[in-house]
This record gives C-alpha cells, structure tokens and sequence, in this order.
C-alpha cells in the first residue's frame, strides 16, 4: 500500500513517508490543546517557547493545514486541528504502549507505575504502603496523581495513567476494576454531641447534621446515602456550605474540599461527618470523638486499569502490598475481599502495625 499527501507548496502529490511527522512534534501539539497557551506550553515540554513554536509552524508546513488560531491572550484548535489532536494523542498513546510492552516482556516490576489516588484515600493509604512497595519493587517507582474520580478515569482512557486507586465503580466499559477491601465508615462528632457517650452510632441519626466535602468528591455522596440524607434538601450540607441557624449564629457558608477542614468543621461544633477508617488515625488528637456505625456502613476499595495493560503483574504486585497494609481492617470487622489466584508468587510484603482508627479521645462519659 502507497499512502500519499498533497503538497500545497506546489509539489503536488508524493509519499507519506517524505513528511517526517514525529512523537516530538505530536506531543508538543497534545500540549498546547492542554495548556492553550505557547509559554506554559513549552514549559511542561521543557523547552523554549521559540523552539515549541517554530516545531509547531513545521507540523503545519508539513501537514498543509492551519492547526491552530493564535490570539495576543490565548491558542484555539482549528477544527482540522482538533481531529488532527484526536490522531496524536492516539498515536502518542500506542507509541507509550509499544515501549511498555518490550519493557513489559523484559520485566513487568522494573519501570516507573503511574498511578491516581482519590484525595480522600492517597493521604491515609500511601503512607501505609509506599515503603512496602519500595523493598517489594525496587526497580518499580510510583509516579502518583492525586485527583477526584472523574480526572482519573480520563487519565487511564488518554494512557496518562497505568491504574488508579477508587472508592466507587469505574463506570466506564472500557476499565477493568479489582475490588481490594471494604474500608468502613466511622461517625465523627464533637467531643460534647449528644451521641458522644453511644458504643456506636446510628447513621440516620446524623442525617441533620450531615457535613460531607464538596461536589466532585465520591465520599460525600457516600455518606448522604449512608445516613439517609436528600440531596436537594441537604444541598447547603453536600456542598460543605453551613447556614448559620445550625452554627450558633455564625452567617456565611463554608466551602469544604478535604476532611482537614471537614474535620476542624467538627471539631468546632458545626455539625458531625463520616471518616473512612484509614483517615481515623490522623485525626486522633483532634477535639472529635470517633465512633463505629450501627449500619456498618462502607466504602469499596479498587484497584482499576485498562484490560490491555500489559503489566499485569505489577498491578497484582500493587494489590499485594495494599492488602498486606490494610490487614488491621480484618480484626476491625470489614468485610475484606480476598486477593485473586495469581500466577506467579511474589515476595511477601512486610506486615505493618498500625493505630486501631476506633480508639478515640475519651470524655468524661468514656471514664
């Protein structure tokens, strides 16, 4: 087969082999349809604006087309630019995949994995499982991308992600999941709440005073649903917002995007919130009182990919080493899922003692 293009120079038709299209090239493109601008651009390219620019002019000159519409403020694809940014990112993504595979073939656990983490998980779990991994896969170094759930799925469909770490079904046909473990929900209220004295609390109780994090977040859907809470009449709660009726006079709204502040919010008085257990043990000297669910209410951790990865040994190497950190998890109660039959055995990770997340600080109704 002959593939040829039309020179609009006036060199008329020859072979598609006489434009030297490259990855650099292609990738210098992919960055500008993110960054919409030619310095930002060059900088994550790490190269000079000049040299990303004049790369950019040559693809053109080669290609025959204008791909893009330059303004003083920003970039905008043309529409023949932005099918050619659906080629290239393609392009860049199987040329990713043909380097993976012949490293894959060498040795699945030695090359970098990058891996997303749900924000309300990566503090609480990484910790846990970094050094484990390290003497585990010495040769395998973490790159870690910390984002809501949404920018994880789009990294593993775009190949900017090998796997992620997620707390709700991927939704998305196209990634495969491996439910790890069922991380339970405690209650976390003020030190002087009503339920404070209770061996457990029961998670309709809360419904009133739900705190959950802002939109975006999969926890703070999970824990309306636990609680039994209406997300149009909990609206001002779901998004962090707290009238000041229920803060002892206090006007305004706050806006709530990590359990940091969810929790000082608790501690404070300004109602109660769910913590997933991994995250109880960084909280323990705050003024909060920890207590379990009479629902025993959960999330499910997972482990998701792409079901072409061609590393599938470094995933269950993963899988080993977070199971091995979470073990507590199965003294605490949850109901964990077992690890899948592996083909190959890998080198047991070092077991790890860690806080039981239901101690709390005691009140006087503890004593």
């Amino acid at each position: 087969m002959i593939i040829v293009v039309y020179d609009r120079k006036g060199a008329g038709f020859r072979p598609a082999s006489s434009f030297p299209v490259n990855l650099q090239d292609l990738r210098y493109l992919v960055a500008l349809a993110e960054h919409r601008h030619f310095g930002r651009a060059a900088e994550a390219c790490n190269v000079s604006q000049p040299t990303l620019s004049s790369q950019i002019r040559k693809l053109e000159g080669e290609l025959g087309v204008t791909l893009l519409e330059r303004t003083n403020k920003r970039v905008d694809l043309t529409p023949v630019g932005s099918q050619v940014l659906n080629h290239a990112r393609r392009a860049l993504a199987e040329a990713g995949q043909i380097q993976t595979a012949a490293q894959a073939a060498r040795d699945p656990l030695v090359g970098a994995l990058k891996l997303g983490v749900i924000p309300t998980l990566a503090p609480y779990l990484m910790p846990l499982i970094l050094k484990p991994l390290r003497q585990s896969c010495p040769q395998m170094p973490l790159e870690l991308w910390e984002d809501q759930t949404r920018s994880l799925i789009e990294g593993l469909r775009h190949h900017r992600l090998d796997a992620a770490l997620l707390a709700t079904p991927p939704d998305a046909p196209e990634i495969t999941e491996l439910k790890l473990f069922d991380e339970p929900l405690l209650a976390a209220l003020p030190l002087h709440h009503r339920l404070a004295g209770s061996k457990q609390v029961n998670e309709n109780a809360l419904a009133g005073e739900l705190l959950v994090l802002a939109e975006g977040h999969c926890l703070a859907n999970q824990a309306l649903a636990a609680c039994g809470a209406r997300h149009g009449a909990q609206r001002g709660a779901a998004a962090g917002a707290f009238p000041g009726s229920a803060a002892g006079g206090v006007s305004g709204s706050m806006q709530a995007s990590t359990l940091e502040t969810l929790v000082n919010l608790v501690a404070a008085g300004y109602g109660s919130t769910l913590l997933p257990a991994l995250a109880a043990d960084s909280f323990r000297t705050r003024e909060i009182i920890l207590r379990p669910l009479a629902g025993r209410s959960s999330r499910t951790v997972r482990l998701v990919s792409r079901p072409g990865f061609p590393r599938a040994q470094a995933l269950r190497a993963l899988e080993r080493v977070i199971l091995g950190a979470v073990e507590f998890l199965w003294k605490s109660g949850a109901n964990l899922q077992k690890p899948r039959k592996v083909e190959q055995e890998f080198r047991q990770t070092p077991k790890l003692r860690i806080r039981d997340p239901l101690i709390h600080k005691s009140t006087p109704s503890d004593r």
